[in-house]
């Protein structure tokens, strides 16, 4: 019997208890022994219930898979609304903000697996807004439904067409667009993005993707949200938007980028370079100036810390890390303020958006939107970068790059070809 079998035996019997017929909300939970290494996102694939959701931070610390809505909300502000009313500080909801942050998916889980560094638990919700009891019926026929545990297969695509939007061609005519226009200052700088669909002879497992990602593009976010059976959405991104604890704000300006080289001297040379670069500094600063503006709304002062560069599997990138004290913690405000940041959206944010709306052949949907939790005492997103939506046999990868004046558009569809890799080299060996 694996750990979560025996962890769902323990909340099963902690169910039959008497429950009143009256509204309210309820956490059953049961420890969960790391022992025999159950991956969570294959325990979670193996279900067929939905949605599902898994998350693992940057640092690896800290892991969730979340299965099954007890209360779906249409954006975080709403999310953050109920969180107020249940007044539970460590209490979690899920999910998604699209690149208009206006627009998002969250659920509260029926069932939920944590890990926080060496220490895991199950805990099972029970929430209604009539009776406890009867939703405690429901968990009930809930728990019975669930599968074991299957190990995910490996991936064995068979690619059958690749289409980019838009294409080479089209690209470099936007970037010329784009320079253009910076150039006749109306705005300072944009991030174009690219979608490419890859069609595969048979349905590709999203899960099976992701755990691909995870093992190899390791100093990432993981994320994945299965919203049925063929529709997920999931990504490996190296970049925070925000996490909150408390009223301590974190955040940081991830722009400018280099190949990265397996040799690590030559990749050391690389980094240097990129320490160097005009343009690559310049497009940085743009995205910190931008932040720093934001969070004078926000908090109490900020510090900006030294650049550094991030190593990934296919590129490096300039980081500076940003930290403030917020007057108060309110996520939704968070949002607003911080999302689309400039290295997705560009500069002016609005001229840029306007831009991307007007000139990008394709709708950004989830893409550099940004995916995690958030709660009353802890909140953390990520950017929905190098990421990609699973619908079907058919896989669409995003990757964009910023364009400010000196851009040279061959050198920008390299750049977007280095960022799709990450997934991309996944499915075609």
């Amino acid at each position: 019997m694996s750990s979560i079998e025996k962890a769902l035996g323990e909340l099963a019997v902690q169910l039959a208890a008497a429950f009143p017929a009256e509204p309210g909300l309820r956490a059953l939970c049961a420890p969960v022994s790391l022992s025999d290494a159950s991956d969570p996102l294959a325990w979670l694939a193996s279900q067929p219930v939905y949605p599902q959701f898994y998350w693992q931070q940057r640092s690896g610390n800290d892991e969730a898979a979340a299965l099954g809505s007890l209360k779906r909300f249409a954006s975080l502000s709403e999310a953050q609304l109920f969180l107020a009313q249940q007044n539970v500080p460590d209490l979690r909801i899920w999910g998604l903000n699209a690149f208009d942050p206006q627009q998002g998916d969250f659920f509260l889980s029926r069932l939920e697996w944590r890990r926080n560094k060496g220490q895991a638990w199950l805990c099972l919700y029970l929430w209604s807004e009539t009776s406890l009891q009867d939703d405690a019926r429901k968990a009930t026929t809930f728990l019975n439904e669930l599968q074991p545990l299957k190990l995910l297969a490996p991936l064995n695509p068979r690619l059958v067409s690749e289409t980019h939007i838009p294409d080479k061609d089209g690209w470099c005519d936007k970037v010329r667009l784009a320079t253009r226009a910076i150039h006749h200052q109306e705005m300072d700088k944009v991030v174009l993005a690219r979608a490419t669909d890859m069609r595969f002879r048979r349905p590709i497992s999203a899960a099976a993707l992701l755990a691909a990602s995870r093992r190899v593009n390791l100093s990432c976010y993981h994320f994945y949200f299965a919203f049925g059976e063929q529709e997920a959405f999931l990504g490996s991104s190296p970049e925070r938007l925000w996490r909150r604890i408390d009223s301590a704000l974190r955040t940081e300006a991830l722009a400018g980028t280099i190949e990265n080289h397996a040799d690590d001297h030559r990749a050391w040379a690389l980094a240097r370079r990129l320490l160097a670069d005009d343009k690559n500094q310049r497009e940085n600063l743009l995205v910190v100036e931008d932040i720093c503006q934001r969070l004078e709304m926000l908090g109490k002062g900020y510090d900006v810390l030294p650049p550094q560069v991030l190593r990934l599997r296919k590129v490096q990138h300039l980081r500076r890390c940003i930290w403030s004290t917020l007057n108060q913690p309110d996520d939704a405000l968070c949002l607003r303020q911080l999302q689309p940041t400039a290295a997705v959206a560009g500069l002016p944010r609005e001229a840029a958006r306007v831009f991307i709306g007007e000139h990008e052949p394709f709708i950004r949907g989830w893409y550099a939107g940004s995916a995690g939790y958030l709660s009353l005492q802890q909140t953390e997103f990520c950017v929905a970068l190098r990421s990609a939506l699973v619908t079907g046999d058919t896989v669409r990868l995003y990757a964009g790059a910023g364009i400010v004046a000196g851009s040279d558009p061959e050198q920008e569809w390299q750049e977007i070809e280095n960022k799709a890799a990450g997934l991309r080299t996944l499915l075609c060996r």
